[in-house]
Order: C-alpha cells, then structure tokens, then sequence
C-alpha cells in the first residue's frame, strides 16, 4: 500500500540541511591559482618545522613541545627530553632544522628562550632525534647576557653550505645593545656544529667583541633561509611601526638598528638619526608600514612553476604570505596573498615534495600545503 507524505512532513524534508562535501576553495593569485589544504591541526602555536626524511614533519610548539606530523595529519605525542622552555611572552620553542646528514646521524638542531639567571635568552642546541624522545641533547650556544622581559628572541638556525650553523638573535627589545659587540643581543651569529668559534669569523682575536658574531645591528630576526643556488644566507627581521627589512648579512657588516631605521617608535616618536648613515647597510627590501614577518623560504619546487625562484615571507599582522620576485639580488615585485586562510602565518618551508607548507599561529594552529587548482 502506498504511503503518502503530508504537507507539513514534505516541507519539513525540503527545509532540512543536506550534507554536501565542500570542495577546497580556489584562490586565484597572480601566478598560480592555487588551493590551501590542512595537513594538521590542533597544534598549539607551532613555530618551526622540517621535514623528515620519509615526509613526516617535526614540528615545535611555542609552549615546549616538539612533535611528528605522520603523512596522514596525525599528530604524534610530545617528544620527551625536550629542555625546559622560558613561556612566557614570545619566548618559547622555537626554530628546528636537520642536520644535511641527518639521514645516518638523526641529527637535529634547535632553538629556545632558556630560563637562567638575569630572567632568559636564546639558546641553541643540538639532539639526536629517536622517534619519540630526544637524546645526547647538549646546549651548543647560551645568548649572553640573559635579561628579562618576553620579547624579541628570534630566532632561526640555518646550516649554512659551509657546514656552519647560522644562528639569528633578537635584540631582546634593549635597543643600543644591537650596536654593542659585547653582548650577543641583535646579532647574527656563526657557528661550528660542536658549538664552538670558526676561526675565520669576523671578529676572532678583538677584546671588545663576542667571536660568534657574524653581522650586527639587527632588531628581531624571525626568518632565514639558505639560497638555493647561491648558498648564501639572506634573513628578515622586524622593525617597530614600520621598518621591516630584508638583509643578505656580510661578514661584520652593521645593519644599523636602531642608529638608522625606516620605521618609529609606537609612541610615533622618531628613532636614531633617520634612514642611512655612514658605515650602516641598507635593507634589500623593507615593508612600511610593518608586516611582522615570520618564516622565511626560497621555493624551488616544480608544482608551481611560476614561483620557482621566488621569496615567500610570512605575515604575523595581517595573515598573508608575501612573495617577492627576484632578479638576483633586486627585487622585481611583491604579491600579497592568502588574506583568505584568516590566519597569521609563523613559518614557511620549501618542501620535498615540490610543495609549499606554512604553520599558522594560533592556540589552534594548522600546518597548511599550498597547491596547484586543477
């Protein structure tokens, strides 16, 4: 016998919600049209990533903890053995990076705002990564003098193509002492794989320099990354309001913060003497007003040809990813994009896979692939 719906049940069927999978959107950029894709999430603001050799990514947590990131998004628990963090402000775990041989070794190195006396400091150190523990952790590199207060640590650690470590070091919101060599605060610094001094470094033998220092007169360095056919290490930092700056660091060079700048003082006070000055480099690039950049990489995958080359740089202020196309060392253009993920983006890496991935900060954060819309 056949049943017949009612008017009131019929409109009632028709109102319901029905469940329709939703594709990714396609956001549509100036070379590329492109879709944003969740690899992870749940993690608490994530800082630095890198990948494994057989794709995983490890991941660390501003908060203290280091995790693996499976193929499928899964999430590993906390790394044990990870080194007590100072969490307070925007210190914290930071950076990671592989050894070039980690393959053989599991050799990682990493960084974080250490607790100590005087109140913390950047600290880099190194471990050899055992699936679910850290181990032979030993601290390659203390920030001297440690100082208190929760801002301006850095830090990115790169391994150079000379084998040496390259270790970026706020300035720890105390601004004349980017211009001091004594101290480490505002520099940038080289160093050997065990921790110590090369000795070819700019400022060995001097009495009144710290021999790890590189460069100096660097505010707050958030992202480096190696270039990808010259080897050579370019980085950013950030300015106050307005003053955000790309440098490509020659040895003993002075960047000039906070003698010169192209930004103010949040107060809208002047800072230094203006924006050049004899004996202070100028910026590669710089962004006024400020986009708090964060991450720094060179893609040079295959699946988005029409980046190849390209610089990506991360924005804390207004959740975008700025790519900057070079010719050398000039800068052709700049593209802002991805204002639709509706997240600042803290780091961002060259992949494997010919992919582009980015962590967003967050209490919830993600770690997101770029890729190509069919």
């Amino acid at each position: 016998m056949r049943r017949f719906l009612t008017a009131p049940l019929l409109l009632a069927m028709l109102a319901a919600p029905v469940a329709v999978a939703q594709p990714v959107p396609v956001i549509r950029t100036e070379a590329a049209s492109l879709r944003v894709v969740t690899v992870a999430s749940g993690l608490e603001n994530p800082w630095g990533m890198a990948f494994l050799p057989d794709g995983r990514i490890l991941v660390t947590e501003r908060p203290g903890r280091m995790r693996v990131v499976a193929k499928d998004g899964a999430l590993s628990p906390p790394l044990g053995n990870v080194p007590k963090v100072y969490d307070s402000g925007q210190g914290g775990l930071l950076d990671v990076t592989l050894d070039p041989d980690f393959a053989r070794s599991r050799l990682l190195y990493f960084t974080y705002a250490e607790p100590g006396d005087g109140g913390a400091g950047t600290a880099l150190a190194t471990a050899v990564f055992n699936e679910t523990t850290l181990t032979d952790v030993k601290v390659l590199f203390r920030q001297q003098p440690k100082v208190s207060g929760g801002l301006h640590f850095g830090s990115r650690v790169v391994v150079g193509s000379d084998g040496k470590l390259w270790l970026g070091v706020g300035e720890r919101y105390r601004r004349d002492e980017a211009q001091n060599l004594n101290v480490h605060l505002g520099k940038l610094l080289r160093l050997n794989k065990d921790g110590s001094v090369p000795a070819d470094n700019p400022f060995v033998g001097r009495s009144d320099a710290r021999p790890e220092i590189w460069s100096y007169g660097h505010r707050n360095i958030q992202g480096m990354a190696r270039h990808p056919q010259t080897g050579i290490v370019w980085l950013h930092e950030h300015g106050a309001q307005g003053g955000d700056e790309i440098n490509i660091p020659e040895r003993a060079k002075n960047y000039g913060w906070p003698v010169i700048t192209h930004g103010i003082d949040y107060s809208g006070a002047k800072i230094g003497v203006g924006t050049a000055a004899p004996g202070m480099e100028q910026p590669l690039l710089h962004w006024t007003p400020s986009i708090a950049p964060s991450g720094m990489a060179f893609y040079s995958g295959s699946k988005m040809p029409g980046w190849t080359g390209n610089l990506f740089v991360g924005s804390l202020k207004f959740g975008t990813l700025h790519r900057v196309v070079l010719d050398g060392t000039r800068v052709v253009r700049q593209e802002q994009m991805l204002k639709e993920i509706g997240d600042n983006i803290r780091d961002v890496r060259d992949g494997p896979d010919g992919f582009l991935y980015l962590a967003t900060d967050s209490p919830r954060g993600r770690i997101l692939r770029l890729e190509p819309a069919p």
